[in-house]
């Protein structure tokens, strides 16, 4: 019945169902959730989008895709800028002048590098065997304390001295005045939210909503010659290898009705341990909004499990090794072609799904 049927709705199974749409192909969009976008989905409150699961903000210095998703919706020119608060302080991120002055009151790069380097002197190692002694011997006490260390304990549910100094292969340090988080020279939020995007990407295209992919995965691979899944690669295999770990978040959203400006930014970071939520979103900053209330929302890290969805995966050694067993399993079968976070087991970045979808098409369907 179908070409092709895609498991998952989120950016990646739209951008692929939308290139196999222009070949011609007869798609069908299977999505567990009520809403098409997975974790992009826009809520509205107060005619405020709501990032749902979390601030997205598209960034990428490929031309080729910043063009590819202008071509259905209008980017703003939202720049993201996000600010630490560590017990009540405040500090500029990423790492650069701004913050270097807010935290020992040096207003030259010279200055800023002789105390950096004083600091780090003091952890030197040649062989970091975790993240906190590679942070420290990077960058050293301050911003390791400050803002480094509670913040990376509570995304990750370990301490620092448990986790690997992989995590931390560089700080970047900025030696000017430049609050400006990404170094792509494309960045910015679609008017509108990401549902306008979703929407232009999977138009003519039949989608089954509050359909899980799996539960009917006999029938639904009888009726395709190829399927595409985006969701988690051990549980298509029902984890006949074992469970791979994954992180997860929850979201504690707060309508303000009276509440103009709750914070003045889109995103704050707390990096003290004490606080038990990692980030504070105000929505309306996405998008220069006006309106008389706000909505923020706290997030909480959990541990992935089959309660709480998917975020992050954990790429340690031990997970490494099992996802190469289902890659394997993947690869003996033709008809199936996984893609996305998920599929991948892959931290990746929105313009890197937009091009790893658009190239996937043109290796299986051109």
């Amino acid at each position: 019945m179908y070409d092709i049927i895609i498991a998952g709705a989120g950016l990646y199974g739209a951008v692929f169902a939308h290139q196999a749409h222009l070949r011609g192909r007869k798609c069908l969009l299977v999505e567990k959730h009520p809403h098409k976008g997975g974790n992009l989905w826009c809520d509205t409150v107060d005619d405020i989008r709501v990032h749902a699961f979390g601030a997205h903000i598209f960034h990428t210095s490929s031309e080729e895709v910043w063009n590819y998703v202008n071509r259905f919706v209008r980017f703003n020119h939202y720049i993201n800028s996000p600010v630490a608060n560590f017990c009540g302080k405040l500090y500029n991120l990423p790492f650069n002048m701004n913050t270097f002055y807010q935290l020992w009151g040096v207003t030259t790069p010279a200055a800023a590098m002789a105390e950096i380097e004083r600091q780090r002197r003091q952890y030197a190692t040649d062989n970091p065997s975790n993240l906190e002694e590679m942070a420290l011997s990077l960058a050293g006490h301050d911003i390791y304390y400050k803002l480094i260390k509670g913040y990376t304990e509570k995304q990750w549910g370990k301490p620092a001295c448990q986790l690997p100094a992989f995590i931390i292969r560089r700080l970047p340090f900025r030696f000017t005045f430049d609050n400006n988080y990404f170094n792509d020279p494309f960045q910015g939020i679609p008017i509108g939210g990401y549902n306008p995007l979703i929407d232009a990407l999977t138009d003519g295209i039949e989608v089954r909503l509050n359909t899980d992919f799996l539960i009917q995965k006999t029938a639904l691979l009888r009726q395709t010659r190829l399927t595409v899944y985006t969701g988690e690669i051990d549980r298509y295999f029902d984890c006949c290898f074992g469970k791979l770990d994954y992180r997860s978040l929850r979201f504690e959203h707060e309508y303000m009705p009276d509440t103009a400006n709750y914070q003045g930014n889109a995103v704050i970071n707390y990096t003290d341990a004490e606080t038990p939520y990692t980030r504070i979103i105000e929505h309306k900053h996405f998008e220069f909004g006006r309106q008389r209330g706000t909505v923020i929302t706290r997030e909480y890290p959990l541990s992935g499990n089959d309660i709480h969805e998917p975020y992050y995966p954990v790429n340690d050694a031990k997970n490494g090794q099992l996802f190469s067993k289902y890659q394997a399993l993947a690869a003996a079968d033709s008809h199936l072609h996984f893609g996305g976070r998920l599929g991948n087991y892959s931290y990746y970045n929105m313009d890197q799904v937009v091009a790893a979808a658009i190239a996937d098409s043109h290796r299986l369907l051109d």
